[in-house]
Formats: structure tokens, sequence, C-alpha cells
């Protein structure tokens, strides 16, 4: 029983690193929102995505999820009439990066929600555990 126990902390705390490396990268979306490139017709930056991957786990015997890869998306990058922006082409357009801050808002929840449900799991182990041992005594 307490191998069992064990693994679903092992379990949950993976899940509690992905969620936080996504959460790392949503901030950074939103940190960089209004940051647009420098010199003319400069690329500003761009969103970045996680990829999540289910994993083995050998020492654990179970599956868990792993960030696969940092990525960024492709997706085309609006434009905004500026000629006065040091970053604007020479028709007076300057590239914004492609985040959506709503989108952003969206997966943080999502991600809060995934990293309180693994939080939740391990408090109910550590839980089962203190009474296990307490049975023990």
């Amino acid at each position: 029983m307490a191998g069992d126990l064990n693994t679903a902390l092992g379990v949950s705390a993976t899940g509690m690193t992905a969620q936080t490396t996504r959460l790392r990268v949503i901030a950074e979306n939103i940190a960089n929102q209004d940051t647009t490139g420098s010199s003319p017709g400069a690329d500003p930056y761009r969103r970045q995505t996680v990829m999540f991957e289910a994993k083995l786990d050998s020492a654990l015997g179970a599956e868990t999820v792993q960030v696969k890869s940092i990525g960024k998306d492709d997706s085309d990058l609006p434009l905004k009439y500026d000629p006065a922006n040091p970053a604007a082409n020479p028709q007076g357009y300057v590239k914004l990066p492609n985040v959506n801050s709503f989108i952003e808002v969206m997966d943080m929840r999502e991600a809060e929600r995934s990293y309180s449900a693994n939080l939740s799991v391990m408090q109910a182990t550590r839980s089962m555990l203190s009474r296990t041992i307490d049975l023990l005594k």
C-alpha cells in the first residue's frame, strides 16, 4: 500500500512540475505582449507554447506527464500602422506580438486547475500515509 501511495505522490509531483512550467511560459507571454522588434521590419516577440508528453517513469512504475518541448506559435503577426515607431517597416506598419491576453488567461486558469487537482491528490495521499502510520503505532 505504501508503494502505491508513494507512486501517487510521485505522479502528482510530476504533474505539478509540468503545470509550473506552463504557468511560467504563460507569464512570459503576458509580460511580452507589447514587445515589438527594435529595428524597422523586425519580428516582435512570438507567443510560446508548451507541449506535454506521457512518459513511463521506471522508478515510480507509472505513466507521468512531462514537458516535451517549449515551442513558438507561428501564427500570423498582427500589423499596426504606427510610422513613428522605430520598428515600423517602410510602409509605416509595425509587427505586433501574436499574444492574445484572453487566451493566456484561459490557459492560466486551466493550468491552475490542473495544478490544484494534483495538489489535492498529494494532500489526500499524505493524509492516508499519516493515518496508516498512526495505525501502525
